[in-house]
C-alpha cells in the first residue's frame, strides 16, 4: 500500500486533476522500471505470522535493516513503519507483509540486482532472529484471527470500511501478496495504448504467475485465490475498467472515474482523518463532511489515486497489478514481461493488435478464468495457453529490440528474464500447479511443508 503523498499545492482548477496525471509523461530516454513485491513473514518454529513487535517480529526486521544495512527510518505516530534508501522504500502491508517498492531503474538487470540484494539483506536479518519469508499470492494456512493489523492509521480506517463493502476486503488486506511493475508513458496517446494493453492482458499475467491455490489449510479451487479475492473486494474501486476502451478515453476520463471512487481518508499533520465513503467531488467544493469548508491539495488527489485498485491503474506512471507474489525468478520475470510488451513500439502494436477486437465480456471472462484455471483457462474460443505463448513471444521480441546489455556487456539483452515464463508455457504448468502436485503427492496434504521448501 502506498505511503502518504506530498508536494502538491492547492487545487484551484478542475483541469489540474488531469494535468497532474499528464505531468507523468516522459521522453522515452527517461522511461524507468519500478518493481514492487510483497512477502509473508513467519516464525520458523511455530509457522505463525509475525506480530508487529517482539523479539521475532516485523519491527525487529525493520530495525535490523535500518541498523545493519543503512536504511533510513519512516515513522508514523512514533512507530517504525517503513524504510527508505536510494530511491527505494520498504513498507508494511496491513497484515505485516513486507514490501519492497523498488527505485525507478533503467534496466531489468538493475531491477533484478535490487531484488536479490533486498532478499539477501532480509534473509540476513531473518536468520538471526529465527524467522522466514515466503512468496505466495495468498496465505496458505493462516486465518483472519491469526493475522495482526499493522499500526498505520490508513489500515485502521480501511479495516473498518472493508466490512461494509464486498466480502473479501479484510482477506485482501491481511492475507494476500503481489508482485507488480510500474512503467512510464510518453504522451496521452501512449498512455491510452499501454493501459488498454495492460488491462486486456492482465489475465495472462494472472495465469502465468498464479501461485495461491491454498487458503485456510486446503485447496481453494483456484490457481490464483488472490485474484479471486480482489474480484470480491469492492466493485467501486476494482475491475477491468471497460471505459478505458471507449473512444475518446484519456487523462480526463480517468479523472472522472477516480472522482467516483469513494474516499478512504484525508492525511493531515501526520494523521489520517476518516473520510470513508465520502466524495472527492464534494471535497473540491469545500463540502467534505470530514473537513467542512476546506478544499483539497494535489497531495490529497495523489493520495486518493492510491485508493483505486483496478487491474491496472495510472498515477504519474502506470501500475500492472495482476500477478501473485512468488519465487525470486518470477520477481524478475514480471518486469521483463511488461517492459517487453510496452517499451518497444513494435511489440506494443503487436500486443494491441492481439487484443483490440475483444469486448468487455471477453476481457472479464479471461480475468475470471485465469484465476480459476491458470493456463488451462478457455474463454469464447480463446485458449489461455496459446494466448500466453503468443504474448510471451511478443514480450521477448520487445526485450530483444531494446537490446539493453547486462553483466558488463556479457549479456546482450534482457530476454533471459522471461525464461521462467517460457518454461511454464512449455510444461503447461504455473507455480500453483507445482504446489498442488506436491500437496496431493509427496506432501500428502501436509501444507506445513510449503514453508521450508518455498521460502526465500
Amino acid at each position: 500500500m502506498s505511503i502518504p503523498q506530498s508536494g502538491g499545492g492547492p487545487i484551484e482548477r478542475h483541469e489540474q486533476l488531469a494535468e497532474y496525471l499528464a505531468d507523468g509523461c516522459k521522453p522515452k530516454s527517461e522511461w524507468r522500471i519500478g518493481t514492487e513485491h510483497e512477502k509473508f513473514g513467519y516464525c520458523k518454529d511455530t509457522l505463525k505470522p509475525l506480530p508487529y513487535e517482539g523479539e521475532r517480529s516485523i519491527l525487529a526486521v525493520l530495525q535490523g535493516l535500518r541498523d545493519g544495512h543503512g536504511w533510513t527510518p519512516v515513522e508514523e505516530a512514533c512507530k517504525l513503519i517503513g524504510l527508505e534508501k536510494d530511491g527505494a522504500n520498504v513498507s508494511l502491508e496491513p497484515g505485516g507483509q513486507l514490501e519492497l517498492s523498488g527505485a525507478p531503474l533503467e534496466t531489468i538487470h538493475e531491477t533484478c540486482d535490487e531484488v536479490n540484494a533486498h532478499l539477501r539483506d532480509v534473509k540476513d536479518i531473518a536468520d538471526k532472529i529465527g524467522v522466514g519469508f515466503i512468496g505466495l499470492g495468498a496465505a496458505p494456512i493462516w486465518k483472519h484471527e491469526d493475522m495482526p493489523l499493522m499500526p498505520k492509521g490508513r489500515y485502521v480506517l480501511m479495516n473498518d470500511y472493508m466490512e461494509k463493502v464486498g466480502d473479501m476486503g479484510r482477506a485482501m488486506m491481511r492475507r494476500t501478496c503481489t508482485v507488480q511493475v510500474n512503467i512510464d508513458f510518453g504522451s496521452e496517446a501512449d498512455m491510452v495504448q499501454k493501459l488498454r494493453v495492460a488491462l486486456a492482458l492482465q489475465p495472462v499475467a494472472t495465469a502465468l504467475f498464479a501461485n495461491s491455490p491454498f487458503f485456510e489449510g486446503k485447496p481453494n479451487g483456484h490457481k490464483s485465490w488472490r485474484s479471486y479475492i480482489w474480484r470480491h473486494l469492492d466493485d467501486a474501486r476494482t475491475g477491468m475498467l471497460p471505459f478505458v476502451f471507449e473512444d475518446g478515453f484519456g487523462f480526463e476520463r480517468y479523472v472522472e472515474y477516480a472522482l467516483d471512487v469513494p474516499m478512504y481518508f484525508v492525511y493531515r499533520d501526520g494523521k489520517y482523518i476518516d473520510a470513508l465513503g465520502m466524495s472527492f467531488r464534494d471535497f473540491l467544493q469545500g463540502k467534505l463532511p470530514a473537513l467542512p469548508g476546506e478544499t483539497p491539495t494535489l497531495s490529497d488527489w495523489a493520495d486518493h489515486l492510491t485508493t483505486a485498485f483496478p487491474e491496472a491503474r495510472i498515477k504519474k506512471f502506470m501500475e500492472m497489478r495482476g500477478a501473485d507474489g512468488g519465487p525470486w525468478r518470477r520477481l524478475c520475470a514480471l518486469p521483463a514481461f511488461w517492459v517487453g510488451l510496452t517499451y518497444d513500439q513494435s511489440a506494443l502494436d503487436a500486443a494491441w493488435d492481439l487484443v483490440k477486437g475483444w469486448d468487455a465480456e471477453t476481457r472479464e471472462g479471461l480475468r475470471v478464468a485465469a484465476a480459476r484455471d491458470g493456463l488451462q483457462a478457455q474463454v469464447g474460443g480463446i485458449n489461455m495457453h496459446d494466448l500466453a505463448r503468443e504474448v510471451v513471444a511478443i514480450a521477448e521480441s520487445g526485450l530483444k529490440a531494446r537490446a539493453r546489455p547486462g553483466a558488463g556487456g556479457l549479456v546482450p539483452d534482457e530476454t533471459h528474464f522471461v525464461n521462467a515464463l517460457k518454461e511454464s508455457i512449455q510444461s503447461g504448468k504455473v507455480p500453483a500447479d507445482e504446489l498442488l502436485e506436491h500437496y496431493h503427492g509427496d506432501w500428502q496434504g501436509d501444507l506445513t511443508r510449503i514453508y521450508p521448501e518455498y521460502s526465500y
